[in-house]
């Protein structure tokens, strides 16, 4: 079997799809993308390609190794963004190929379903309480939100105090033990996140997530030492060899890797693999379509520490546009209970509606992420 064509699809809301076709017919999707630059990504899977055109798409981890060692510089969001969706897509041939889904051919499930959650609010939070509750009796058992606008790195108290009655709103709402994910988004800096975390402790959450930006990684010492609370990070980690400091210094809970920017199925399950030698969880980022979605449940299913799953739907970045939209049988991703079922179709698990694809990438997108500024005119992190 050799790999004989490929094409890119940028759809609505924020997404885009990589379609490579085989000279046996057998189809495989991938998702390569970072949230607003999706063009920048679509140029490097272009150059990728080039080498995998004639390829036989079985030999994965050659073709990974190739992608990643054969050039002078490596790593990086965009470069590993490409990978990642081209090597979604090799697995997903894999599997048709063998009849079996992606799971299967990583050693077989250790979990029939995961537990996921739901966003709640969106970029600055607000009714965050109303929407909580609705999240609950729609079956949710974990939300997570924003936990603040924007932050100085020395900012008033008065902030800090409208962070926390948020909080202490959603957990009135949902109740005493729904698990609360908090996202610092990178917004926080470290003498305002300690104080944060100290004061969110009485409410109890699943996690605060990213309370400093990945390259202050080293302050996380002093914030685990100022709270209890789990902390996670590493959406904005690339590869392994970034992840490795951060879990040799000990003071991260939960590692989110997201398998359409972290080289894909194939380094996700190392790198989650390589953190249950540290006793540390994984929830991976996913707050994309549907074939970021079905790579990351494959790999959970796998993973004996994967605890949590994000997933996009309802989401505020989807307006128009949904998760389920561009599969043909949604019940796939069907939530029950607050936990949605491992795909156990052959590859991803997934049928993709390429006539809707089509249909979307027609009118495309060009998302850009908002650019916040303080009230003195500085930028502010988003």
């Amino acid at each position: 079997m050799k790999i004989t064509s490929y094409e890119l699809f940028q759809v609505p809301p924020r997404w885009l799809f990589l379609k490579i076709e085989t000279d046996e017919g057998i189809i495989g999707w991938g998702e390569p993308v970072i949230e607003g630059r999706a063009e920048t990504v679509g140029t490097a899977v272009k150059e990728l390609m080039e080498y995998l055109i004639g390829k036989d798409p079985l030999r994965i981890e050659d073709h990974w190794n190739y992608m990643y060692r054969s050039g002078f510089y490596r790593g990086g969001p965009i470069f590993m963004s490409a990978i990642a969706g081209i090597d979604q897509a090799l697995w997903d041939i894999k599997g048709k190929f063998y009849n079996a889904p992606v799971y299967q051919l990583l050693g077989g499930a250790c979990r029939d379903s995961i537990r996921v959650y739901s966003w709640i609010g969106g970029d600055r939070p607000a009714e965050v309480g109303s929407s909580a509750k609705a999240a609950v009796e729609a079956g949710f058992t974990a939300i997570k939100m924003n936990g603040t606008e924007e932050l100085q790195i020395i900012d008033s108290y008065e902030k800090i105090d409208q962070a926390v009655e948020r909080i202490a709103a959603v957990r009135e709402a949902a109740g005493p033990y729904v698990g609360i994910g908090i996202d610092f988004h990178g917004r926080v800096h470290k003498p305002m996140a300690k104080i944060l975390a100290k004061e969110l402790e009485a409410y109890r959450p699943m996690f605060i997530e990213e309370p400093v930006l990945p390259e202050n990684n080293e302050a996380l010492r002093e914030i685990a030492r100022a709270t209890n609370i789990p902390i996670a990070t590493g959406e904005r980690m690339f590869s392994r060899w970034e992840y490795k400091n951060l879990l040799m210094d000990g003071y991260v809970d939960i590692i989110q890797p997201d398998l359409s920017h972290a080289g894909g199925i194939t380094e996700c399950k190392k790198i989650i693999s390589m953190a249950e030698a540290f006793d540390v969880a994984a929830a991976p980022h996913c707050p994309l379509g549907p074939i970021a979605l079905a790579s990351c449940l494959q790999v959970d299913a796998t993973c004996h520490n994967a605890f949590i799953q994000e997933q996009s739907l309802g989401i505020h970045y989807n307006q128009g546009s949904d998760l389920l939209d561009y599969i043909v049988d949604n019940r796939v991703f069907k939530y029950e209970n607050g936990y949605v079922k491992i795909p156990d179709g052959p590859g991803l698990g997934i049928e993709i509606n390429e006539e809707h694809v089509r249909k979307m990438a027609e009118i495309g997108h060009n998302w850009r992420n908002p650019v916040w500024r303080h009230t003195d005119g500085s930028i502010a992190e988003w």
